[in-house]
């Protein structure tokens, strides 16, 4: 195989619209085909990023030109694409989560297991360089043992209720990532969960018995304890924050801000402009270095370091979280056999 991979993108979503720029940004990735199954949403996204359309996915699967598939498609849509693609014995990149069930993820890792493929899970803020620096410093020793692990994800304002009602809950949604991050820093993952959820933004997303503000605790193995705060609306922009503190000291992650100087004259003594606004542009570079991540896994012929796996588990911790929300008691995930 050749260093530079050709890539069939699967979608002409919102999630699309951010992997197509950065296929066509990497030097090793090729943009081939776009499929969706409305072939004028695949023309329109090729018309961007190049490429052709087609509404055949096995038509894409079977072009030679493709090496490789990012599944960038609906989350209730790629259990199903997961199985294609690896009996087209494809790689496979996949936006998270799996499934909102742990029963289609198991059919997933079944199919991956019959048909073993490189599979990579996006799970794109273990790519952000922050996040990045803080973990090595965490396994390096830099703060000693660790004892504590925070962090603070709140987004600017509620989804539209259409997008709560298939989102499979605020955990499964997006506490999600905080879950994976945190494992992934921590090198562990919790043997019980405590979690709490109020609606105080929209009452819509409590009317779907869902939650816009939780509050996340783990018991990790160590006996680290692991903290986790969310909220759907932030009136100061995307608050993406994290603190490990060990027996040696402390490490903290700040926010992105468009002007990154403190300024001090006489009519302020902050910084004064608002924070990134919302994901796509807080972790535009994550979704890059997650697609090279990808690239260089094939390349190399191995396993990606996000796998299907970690987003069994995730999912597992995910949902013992929502578990616990609801029944207000500790939890201990389903981690499987």
């Amino acid at each position: 195989m050749t260093t530079q991979l050709g890539i069939a993108l699967l979608g002409a979503g919102r999630m699309a619209h951010v992997y197509g720029p950065k296929i066509n940004a990497h030097p090793g990735l090729r943009l081939e085909v776009v499929y969706n199954h409305r072939i004028a949403s695949a023309q329109r996204a090729v018309d961007l990023y190049g490429g052709r359309a087609t509404e055949d996915l096995e038509d894409a699967l079977k072009d030679p030109a493709v090496d490789a598939v990012v599944i960038a498609t609906p989350t209730d849509t790629h259990v199903d694409y997961i199985e294609t693609v690896a009996r087209a014995g494809k790689p496979i990149y996949c936006e998270k989560p799996l499934d909102q069930t742990l029963d289609r993820v198991d059919r997933a890792l079944t199919a991956l297991e019959a048909h073993p493929v490189p599979f990579m899970l996006g799970f794109n803020r273990r790519f952000d360089p922050d996040n990045g620096a803080l973990r090595t410093a965490v396994q390096n020793g830099d703060i000693g043992r660790l004892t504590m692990l925070m962090s603070w994800s709140r987004e600017p304002a509620p989804p539209p209720i259409e997008y709560v009602r298939a989102s499979g809950g605020y955990f499964v949604d997006a506490t999600i990532h905080d879950i994976d991050l945190l494992c992934w820093i921590a090198g562990e993952r919790p043997v019980e969960v405590h979690a709490s959820g109020s609606c105080v933004f929209n009452p819509e997303i409590g009317a779907e018995g869902d939650f816009d503000l939780t509050m996340t605790t783990f018991r990790m193995p160590s006996g680290a304890l692991v903290h986790i705060n969310n909220s759907r609306a932030c009136a100061y922009g995307f608050d993406q924050r994290l603190e490990a503190f060990g027996d040696d000291g402390m490490l903290q992650t700040i926010n992105h801000r468009d002007d990154p100087l403190i300024r001090w004259d006489g009519r302020r003594t902050e910084a004064r402009e608002p924070l990134k606004h919302f994901f796509l542009e807080r972790y535009d570079q994550s979704f890059y270095n997650a697609l090279d991540e990808f690239h260089r896994a094939i390349i190399e012929d191995r396993q990606p370091s996000a796998t299907a796996q970690h987003g069994r588990d995730a999912l597992a911790i995910a949902l013992a979280c929502q578990t616990s929300a609801k029944t207000r008691q500790f939890v201990c995930p389903d981690y499987g056999t």
